[in-house]
């Protein structure tokens, strides 16, 4: 089954209606990459503009029930929507230049294994985000 299959069938088995706008707005959320929900809206606003700001964030809300968009606190604004049908991932943002890099989960697997044995804790790092300084940023605050 297809990945477009399996998010109808989802919404449908969840009692929810497939309906142009969500497909919309998944779809901006794909493209986006990383998007808050007002940054969605300018992007669905561009094809139909009669979608409004309640109906991104209900969708996004369904949509991340549903499992197939995650938010992460990427800045004091917004949370911002990424798709979960690409890698799993975490992000480094930079304090300095407000950089966003996505780290593929596996680069934290010693840290996961810590959290796990000595906690008992299994960690949701689609919502991990670490701050810092990049190093173009450190280097320029060092000169």
């Amino acid at each position: 089954m297809s990945e477009t299959a399996d998010w109808r069938q989802a919404l449908r088995e969840k009692g929810y209606r497939l309906t142009p706008q969500r497909e919309m707005i998944l779809a901006a959320v794909d493209e986006l990459g990383h998007a808050t929900p007002d940054e969605v809206l300018a992007h669905v606003q561009q094809r139909a503009s009669t979608v409004n700001a309640s109906t991104v964030y209900r969708t996004l809300e369904v949509l991340e029930e549903l499992g197939l968009v995650r938010h992460a606190h990427l800045s004091d604004r917004a949370p911002t929507y990424h798709s979960t049908r690409g890698h799993e991932h975490f992000h480094l943002v930079c304090r300095g230049c407000h950089k966003v890099v996505s780290v593929e989960s596996e680069e934290a697997a010693p840290f996961v294994e810590s959290l796990t044995t000595r906690h008992a804790f299994s960690p949701d790092l689609g919502h991990l985000t670490v701050f810092g300084r990049c190093h173009d940023c450190e280097e320029n605050q060092n000169r």
